[in-house]
């Protein structure tokens, strides 16, 4: 058990030190992850995306921590979240100590710039595979050490290549959250919660 402890620390070390751009940048490390330990499939990971939205706090620090609970129960949620802010720590106590020189410094503001499209590709490609499990039934996957992901119709074939009802969903969503006056104004978390609520009782439904 131990070394999965260790295992735990050292890939969300890796994710805290490189995933730049916010907690969703942290959706590409926590696939490969998955595909590369087999701690949890895609779906398991659109469940924990879900639960971490609707749960206070970063999300990062949030899915850490489920992923971490989920491997290795309290002990292991406790020691990938300390992997993930263990390098914002040394960052920020780095950045401190030497705040005006990082501040003025012309090569540390490039270094940015050629990282946010760099962020923002990952998290879209990221994005895109949440959408094809979610929305459709087209599964991904990765061989070993290979570089590029392939797709495939799920059980269903072509039949099943929409995800109607989450489409609907989405598309609902999407109405009373930006079109719909008397809703657009209401707090995320309600429609997080409806959202659960209609999940459920598609459960039911399909059960």
């Amino acid at each position: 058990m131990m070394s999965v402890y260790l295992r735990l620390y050292w890939e969300f070390f890796k994710t805290g030190l490189f995933a730049v751009g916010g907690g969703m940048a942290t959706l590409p490390f926590l696939q490969n992850i998955g595909e590369t330990t087999g701690w949890y499939t895609y779906g398991d990971l659109m469940n924990m995306l879900a639960v971490s939205e609707s749960t206070p706090g970063p999300i990062g620090i949030n899915m850490a921590t489920y992923v971490g609970f989920t491997v290795g129960g309290v002990p292991g949620a406790v020691i990938a979240t300390l992997g993930e802010v263990t390098p914002s720590i040394i960052v920020i106590l780095i950045v401190a100590v030497i705040l005006r020189g990082f501040r003025d410094n012309v090569y540390v503001d490039r270094a940015f710039y050629g990282l946010r499209p760099a962020s923002t590709g990952l998290i879209g490609a990221a994005c895109a595979a949440v959408v094809l499990e979610v929305l459709t039934g087209v599964e991904t996957a990765a061989g070993e050490g290979s570089l590029v992901k392939t797709f495939r119709l799920g059980e269903g074939g072509l039949a099943g290549l929409l995800n109607w009802r989450g489409l609907l969903l989405a598309a609902l969503l999407l109405a009373l959250t930006n079109w719909v006056k008397p809703t657009k104004k209401l707090h995320p978390i309600v429609f997080i919660a409806l959202s659960a609520v209609v999940g459920v009782a598609f459960g039911f439904a399909g059960a």
